[in-house]
């Protein structure tokens, strides 16, 4: 077997490794475009009061997409909106909890108020949680019991 010994070398000092200049990479690069810029500029198209209709449907579309993280239903088939109302792209959503221990009682509501606030043509967006009638298992959809094996 040979042994490896290690040698050590003492130096006064080390060079400094050269800094980077920013100046110098500025230079170099050229500013890509902006492609969000166009995008960024529209302005939402307005919605006529007798497209409420339209509005309230998208807006009811919008809410499917939100589900219980207990109950694997969305929130609109679970009975927990009792009403979607429009008013020249104002959003009034009252809603509902299944209990008011439920573990999302201050997360889901301002879930529904993104959601909602983010449709095309809503201009605000509130959301009222009430808690009389209370929420029972009859405010489900047949979509939602059949989902839930209850049909």
């Amino acid at each position: 077997m040979s042994e490896s010994k290690i040698k050590i070398e003492e130096v006064e000092s080390v060079e400094a490794p050269p800094k980077a200049r920013v100046e110098s990479a500025v230079e170099t690069f050229e500013r890509k475009k902006d492609y969000l810029e166009g995008f960024l500029a529209q302005k939402p198209a307005p919605v006529a009061a007798e497209g409420d209709e339209a509005l309230q449907d998208a807006i009811i579309e919008a809410i499917k997409e939100i589900y219980d993280p207990e109950i694997p239903v969305n929130i609109y088939d679970l009975g927990l909106i009792y009403g979607v109302e429009v008013n020249a792209g104002h959003a009034l959503v009252t809603m509902t909890l299944t209990t008011p221990h439920c573990p999302v009682a201050e997360s889901m509501p301002s879930e529904v108020e993104l959601r909602v606030g983010s449709v095309p043509g809503v201009g605000d967006a509130e959301v009222v949680l009430v808690w009389d009638p209370p929420w029972d298992p009859a405010k489900m959809s047949d979509e939602a019991r059949l989902e839930l094996g209850m049909l």
